[in-house]
């Protein structure tokens, strides 16, 4: 490993969240709202430890595939770490706790360990919606996007840190891709913002509210979350950021940007991705209706938002859905696990995942019957590597056993194996509110600081898809240069 460049990286990040405390900072300050020296504070400390790392020599350095999931695990440890100072130095919680929610935030997972945000400092609940959205595209891309002449290989950052099967450049240069990817992240952010405030939203909500939308984290500064706008234009406007967000953004630059609708719309990965969204919310709304009572467009009103919610792993709610009926929550609690397209904000294990392993099992069954047939795999019409259907195993293979070995530890807790199962579930995919003690109306304040630590790393190990933090640990990575 290339310690030097990947320092002078992880440099470079710290001094990006130097800059970006100043917003909370200044928001504090105007609301006067007592937190402002916790964020002053906060950002000096990243400025002094990121200025020298940032100033590392690094003449021609070119950055390997094992330097880029270095730098991308270390980056969000250090942005974590640091980021979690200002709930603790305004004593709104432990760093245990605070460290949690922060992680929690840059993961878009959107678990929290506070029973009433509304009651937090105005600066804090605008950081917790600040690190959603810093998250959601990813700190690393903002960088390459700042900072196009990082040097060579810098690629190999994007691939790290974004997430799905197969990573792609929109554009030849990493940097330009970078660029794009963000215009888009920016412009999706103020027209809901914009929207939102049009259905009657106070800004600060509005502003707040996309943030953690269009990151699909689900942080957010009331109490009972969407439900308490008590507005169905802004039920149907989240909704529909909701589900744009978590579509793999190589589309949407391909849709808005290159204005190539019809090639956009032939992604298959899409093509499920919808077809589950319809197909679980009719399953839940024909059961709310018709076994629960429901009125009609109620049912179908709840049923979409709260799939739409989970699916792209973003967690807001709109009513207690542990309440619903058990058909309803295992429907909620898979498509917790399928999560949204690779290549968005949205978490869990993705779309085109589950699509190549249903394809990949089709094809071994064919094998039994046809042990001669030679049958690639495609996606698309292209063909899959089979290195690539050999990561994609490997992934599924440690996530689940990631899964239930936190869920293990949870249960400790004197929870219930299903909610310990759904608090490990909710960590790993990204998504937050789990069930039972742990459901959309309550919070994490409740688990020891063992289990809140586990979930941490869950949470961080889910929203790196587990390699780059894993690699870590192996001392081969380190014997480098």
């Amino acid at each position: 490993m290339n310690k030097r460049l990947v320092f002078k990286v992880v440099g470079i990040s710290l001094l990006i969240e130097a800059a970006f405390l100043l917003l909370p900072l200044l928001i504090a300050l105007f609301a006067k709202s007592g937190d402002a020296p916790a964020f002053a504070v906060t950002a000096l400390a990243c400025a002094a430890l990121g200025f020298p790392l940032s100033r590392l020599n690094t003449p021609h350095a070119m950055m390997q595939n094992r330097d880029g999931y270095a730098a991308v695990a270390l980056c969000w440890l250090f942005l974590s770490a640091l980021g979690a100072l200002p709930y603790t130095l305004s004593g709104c919680c432990s760093y245990v706790d605070a460290l949690f929610e922060t992680v929690s935030g840059f993961t878009t997972t959107g678990a929290s360990i506070f029973s009433s945000p509304s009651s937090l400092p105005r600066g804090i609940q605008f950081w917790r919606a600040l690190t959603q959205w810093m998250g959601g595209m990813g700190v690393l891309v903002l960088l390459l996007a700042l900072l196009p002449k990082l040097g060579g290989g810098s690629v190999n950052l994007m691939k790290a840190e974004s997430p799905g099967p197969i990573s792609s450049k929109l554009l030849p240069r990493t940097a330009d891709t970078a660029k794009a990817l963000y215009v888009i992240y920016i412009a999706l952010t103020v027209s809901e913002t914009l929207l939102l405030r049009i259905a009657g939203m106070p800004w600060f909500d509005a502003v707040t509210t996309s943030f953690t939308t269009i990151s699909t984290g689900g942080f957010s500064i009331r109490d009972s979350s969407i439900a308490y706008y008590n507005s169905e234009a802004i039920v149907w406007i989240v909704i529909f950021f909701m589900f744009v967000s978590a579509i793999n953004f190589s589309l949407l630059f391909l849709a808005f940007v290159q204005r190539k609708v019809k090639e956009a719309l032939q992604s298959e990965e899409l093509h499920w991705y919808v077809l589950i969204v319809l197909g679980t919310a009719a399953l839940i709304a024909v059961q709310l209706h018709f076994y629960s009572g429901l009125p009609a467009y109620t049912a179908v009103s709840h049923s979409v938002f709260q799939v739409v919610s989970l699916i792209t792993t973003t967690g807001y709610a709109t009513a207690d859905y542990v309440l619903w009926p058990f058909f309803s929550q295992a429907l909620l609690l898979t498509v917790m696990f399928i999560g949204g397209c690779a290549g968005s904000t949205g978490g869990g294990i993705k779309v085109s995942r589950i699509l190549l392993l249903f394809k990949s099992l089709r094809r071994d069954l064919r094998r039994t019957l046809h042990p001669h047939e030679v049958r690639p795999i495609t996606l698309d019409g292209k063909r899959v590597e089979e290195s690539t259907i050999s990561s994609i195993s490997l992934f599924f293979f440690a996530y689940l056993v990631i899964l239930l070995l936190s869920a293990v530890v949870v249960s400790a807790d004197a929870l219930s194996f299903g909610e310990a199962f759904s608090a490990a579930l909710t960590s790993i995919s990204n998504v937050g509110p789990g069930i039972g003690a742990l459901g959309p109306t309550s919070n994490f304040g409740v688990l020891s600081d063992l289990s809140t630590f586990v979930l941490t790393w869950t949470m961080l190990l889910g929203r790196l898809e587990i390699i780059p933090v894993l690699v870590l640990f192996f001392p081969a990575l380190w014997r480098h240069k």
